[in-house]
């Protein structure tokens, strides 16, 4: 192989120049060829929604052409195999190394891991950066060596840490690209079909992707909706949060960037003794911490976006209805807001993040649908569709966390609609039929009088719906599952410690419910099923149902449940560093969920942030050379633990695995990673 020795900088959700150190490295090693794999299939079940699709094709072409300025262009591939594809990649241009920057994801950990084993095989030197966190998951950890268990200790040790975080890194004045990424020829992606463009041509007027957009709607944010953010956080019905999230998810901004201008703020405001902006920046630094902690406890909990991370959730009676999952997703529902904030996703590709944590806390509460369905669908509409927010908003929605909220408070649509949209102007945008609807009764029309509806045209139950179900029944219905699931725990754990059998078992190796083959999302005057006789409920942890096609309001895909095979799956040992001290620093996990001695964090499904005492939202996520190099011996082995916070609070047998198939088709890169091996950069 010929090319000068060449470096590849391998883009993933890094798609910036600046602030890459990546990059940075590998302009200063000599020639670069700018590469980008597009593998979607190794996914599995998190196939990229059409909308983030969208963003994704708008980010690459703006990073190109910054490319292109700076003297060289991005290398695209398309394949199903992305270790394959870097191989040829190396082979087509003679490169002697590979940069690439850290993702925390379990898919992305395992790949990683295996590129790095198979092109150091083949004399590749491989290096790898932090270029989407504060600080590196393993950096941070409580007073015993051991990772923490709850955000508040987390963030605290974050803001505590003795080294502030790096400075961002500018931008390189010129790449050197010499005659290698010529031999290198470019596939076309293709993120869209025909069938698509008409929705995504709507996307360009309210959003524009890329890492020099993402620049300037940090600095307006910062410059003008920040200082006042505390206040006006809450309000659904205007622009009052950054809208940041989806330019975090694609790397076209740097969160040490953000943090260090949040910061320059504070400073400023703090000189002038303006205590409201200081507090909002508290606030929007929460927000970034959450985002931190997300990839935090994936990293440590790598299976937290397929199982409950509390053991006991899996003996929950979910309720599987499909006529409430598609009264849902269509935004009919009979409860205002849940509605317009349901039909705003699926118009926009975006929820403000107090919405979230309504439909969210809806769909498991209320319907009490299995809430990893919610969260797919989340990632199948999102535009800032993150895997490991949106895991732990649902998660923490779903009190299946130590400190996330408790499981049997409902939060009622009518009086948090008064909250973030006092005068309905939210509900009326998004919800038409209701545009005449006077104030006083915008988010509970079924208590309108008669001659009310009558002047705004509305006639429940036909032009818009009655309520799904009672919000009293709702209540009602949850305490009996609670109680249910209550009783199954206490009788499988009795069982195991006597020894008479292996009690109930993990969820994971039920069979999973089968999904509708066939649901449209027809506009259609039909009021969805109530609760009967005839509801299904299952105790097994439901699968979630695949929809990652493209839909249209009137032509919606079947969904189907896709099972998890158990069968092959290696052993994954459990971390031996997660000892039995975390028993005594952490909430037991078997504490019912009403349990006033524990404290917990609120949180917003895929973005967001409350404070545990004010109870307030904030939204989702939120140049110096010199660099910290990282011998061998500093990135700590790696290895999925085990799939529930009970797990390692209490001994228990339970098995875990993937859905992911890139997961099951490496099982080697289940067992302890040795990262000591391989050359490593902070």
């Amino acid at each position: 192989m010929s090319g000068g020795g060449c470096s590849i900088v391998w883009f993933r959700r890094d798609l910036r120049v600046e602030d890459n150190p990546a990059l940075t490295a590998a302009v200063r090693s000599g020639a670069v060829v700018a590469v980008f794999i597009w593998a979607p299939e190794e996914e599995g079940h998190y196939y990229p929604g059409r909308v983030s699709r969208w963003w994704l094709k708008q980010s690459l072409a703006l990073l190109d052409s910054s490319l292109r300025s700076l003297g060289t262009f991005l290398v695209t591939k398309r394949s199903t195999n992305t270790i394959s594809a870097l191989l040829d990649v190396v082979k087509a241009t003679g490169a002697s190394q590979l940069f690439f920057n850290h993702l925390y994801d379990p898919l992305s950990l395992v790949r990683d891991h295996r590129a790095k084993e198979v092109l150091s095989a083949q004399g590749i030197g491989v290096r790898s950066y932090n270029a989407d966190l504060l600080y590196e998951p393993w950096d941070v950890k409580d007073a015993n060596g051991n990772p923490f268990t709850t955000f508040a200790g987390f963030w605290e040790r974050c803001l505590s840490m003795p080294c502030d975080p790096e400075a961002p890194l500018l931008p390189p004045k010129r790449i050197i690209s010499g005659d290698a990424s010529r031999r290198c020829p470019c596939d076309t992606l293709v993120f869209e079909d025909e069938s698509e463009k008409g929705s995504n041509a709507l996307l360009a007027r309210a959003w524009s992707p890329g890492w020099s957009n993402a620049d300037k709607a940090l600095t307006t944010f910062i410059n003008g909706p920040l200082i006042e953010y505390s206040k006006n956080r809450r309000k659904a019905d205007s622009a009052t949060t950054s809208f940041l999230s989806p330019h975090l998810h694609f790397g076209e901004v740097s969160v040490r960037k953000v943090f260090h201008l949040v910061r320059m703020k504070q400073v400023l405001w703090a000189n002038e003794g303006n205590e409201a902006g200081e507090e909002s920046v508290n606030l929007f630094l929460k927000s970034i911490g959450l985002r931190e902690y997300s990839r935090y406890m994936s990293f440590n909990h790598p299976y937290s976006h397929e199982r409950p991370l509390l053991g006991h959730l899996k003996f929950f009676p979910w309720v599987v209805d499909e006529g409430y999952f598609k009264a849902w997703r269509q935004g009919r529902t009979g409860y205002p807001l849940v509605d317009a904030g349901m039909r705003e996703l699926w118009a926009t590709g975006w929820l403000h993040d107090r919405i979230r944590v309504v439909v969210s806390s809806f769909f498991v509460k209320v319907l009490q649908l299995p809430w990893r369905w919610g969260m797919k669908y989340f990632w199948d509409t999102l535009l800032d569709a993150d895997l490991e927010s949106d895991a732990l908003g649902w998660q923490y929605i779903s009190g299946t966390l130590p400190d996330s909220r408790e499981f049997d408070r409902i939060d009622n649509p009518q009086l948090e609609g008064y909250k973030c949209d006092p005068y309905g102007e939210y509900v009326r945008r998004w919800l038409p039929e209701l545009s005449r609807l006077p104030t006083e009764w915008i988010h509970h029309p079924w208590n309108a009088p008669e001659y009310v509806l009558q002047a705004a045209g509305i006639e429940l139950g036909s032009n818009y719906p009655l309520p799904i179900v009672g919000l009293d029944a709702a209540k009602a219905r949850l305490e009996e599952a609670l109680s249910e699931m209550w009783q199954q725990e206490a009788a499988s754990r009795a069982a195991i410690e006597n020894g008479t059998e292996e009690g109930l078992g993990d969820s994971s190796e039920s069979i999973p419910i089968a999904f509708p083959q066939e649901i449209t999302m027809e506009e259609e005057d039909v009021e969805p099923a109530r609760m009967n006789a005839h509801t299904i409920r299952c105790y097994e942890d439901q699968m979630v149902p695949s929809m990652t096609s493209s839909v249209r309001l009137g032509d919606e895909p079947s969904l189907n449940i896709q099972s998890t095979a158990e069968d092959g799956r290696a052993e994954v040992p459990i971390n031996a560093n997660l000892n039995q001290e975390l028993t005594r620093n952490v909430v037991n996990p078997r504490v019912r969920p009403n349990d006033p001695t524990q404290t917990r964090l609120p949180y917003t499904p895929g973005i967001g942030l409350r404070t545990a005492a004010e109870d307030s939202t904030a939204e989702s996520y939120s140049s110096s050379d010199v660099r910290r190099e990282r011998d061998g011996g500093v990135v700590p082995v790696w290895s999925p633990p085990s799939s529930s916070y009970t797990e390692q609070f209490v001994v228990e047998e339970n098995g875990i695995g993937t859905s992911s198939s890139f997961l099951q088709g490496h099982q080697q890169s289940h067992q302890i990673i040795n990262w000591r091996r391989l050359s490593q950069t902070g």
